[in-house]
């Protein structure tokens, strides 16, 4: 405890000392030496124990804490400077272009901190994402676990993990960033989404039967979220200028040299995107071991021939291969 108020204790004899020998021997120095102990002993009070002690104690994130408890050094030291120099240096052109330096300085040393606290600010206000959302930003996916003002922690997903799911690795955030790069929100005002299912099929299987078995499926598993999406894009109709969509699943077919490609759409809900694709999956592959007609490609070689071998054995006869 008297470790922590040495400096100021030590500020107020300093103060005590030199008022009083400015009271027994008059001097303008020893006068401003006074008034400048007294200065800077209020200012360290202000910064070291009201702001340090007080406000950035109850900050509970320690990084945030760190940051905080980091700006306000440097502010301290700012303060401290311009006010000694306010004291001692009269010539006011002088003055101004001292703290047109300080300020230049501050400026480049907490630009990005600066830019942290305006990035948080625009997200509180604008509700560009919140504490629940899905999110990418500079090529980092996961979701919005904490927002405070310099940084936004998100639940990492990709990286080593595929199909949305979580790393259990957190992610830091810098909030500035959304003021320079886009930002992309999965789960704002519409928690749908469209996906895809590829699979090859035989040039020689009855391709319409199986549009129409595949499509059967889909629409039998999506319909429920497909009538949810499509609520949700009539609301969403009256905030954006959107067109019309459809839900309803499809099937697009494109010939390839080996197969015909079925690309399969339908509507899944944020969340559930790689559930949904692994079941559908699933039964789309039970439904074509069920047909005789439906056959799923492969990338194979034909071999059609082997150029012809001639084997010199004694006087036989040459022998053919192929």
């Amino acid at each position: 405890m008297l470790k922590r108020f040495l400096p100021l204790l030590s500020l107020i004899a300093l103060a005590a000392s030199l008022w009083a020998l400015n009271h027994l021997y008059p001097n303008p120095h020893l006068q401003k030496a006074f008034i400048t102990a007294v200065a800077v002993a209020a200012i360290h009070i202000l910064f070291k124990h009201l702001f340090e002690e007080l406000l950035i104690g109850k900050i509970t994130v320690s990084k945030t804490r760190y940051s905080f408890k980091k700006t306000v050094s440097i502010v301290y030291l700012v303060v401290l400077v311009a006010v000694v120099m306010n004291i001692w240096v009269e010539n006011t052109q002088s003055l101004l272009v001292s703290y047109g330096i300080i300020a230049a300085g501050l400026a480049v040393a907490l630009q990005d901190l600066f830019k942290n606290f305006f990035g948080g600010v625009v997200i509180f206000v604008t509700g560009i994402y919140r504490v629940g959302d899905r999110v990418e930003m500079n090529s980092m996916m996961g979701d919005v676990i904490d927002i405070d003002i310099l940084y936004t922690t998100l639940m990492e997903m990709g990286e080593w993990m595929s199909g949305d799911q979580a790393t259990g690795r957190l992610a830091m955030m810098p909030n500035g960033y959304i003021l320079s790069g886009p930002v992309n929100n999965y789960t704002k005002d519409h928690p749908f989404l469209w996906d895809e299912i590829s699979i090859p099929i035989t040039y020689d299987s009855d391709w319409k039967e199986a549009v129409n078995r595949i499509l059967s499926i889909v629409r039998r598993e999506t319909e429920e979220v497909g009538n949810k999406a499509e609520i949700s894009l009539s609301t969403l109709e009256e905030k954006y200028y959107l067109p019309r969509k459809v839900t309803e699943p499809a099937v697009f077919i494109t010939m390839t040299d080996n197969w015909i490609k079925f690309n399969i759409r339908y509507v899944t809900a944020v969340r559930e995107r790689r559930m949904t694709k692994s079941k559908l999956s699933q039964m789309i592959l039970e439904e074509i071991e069920r047909s005789e007609k439906i056959k799923l490609a492969s990338t194979t070689i034909d071999i059609v021939g082997f150029p012809e071998v001639r084997l010199e054995a004694g006087e036989t006869e040459p022998v053919k291969v192929g």
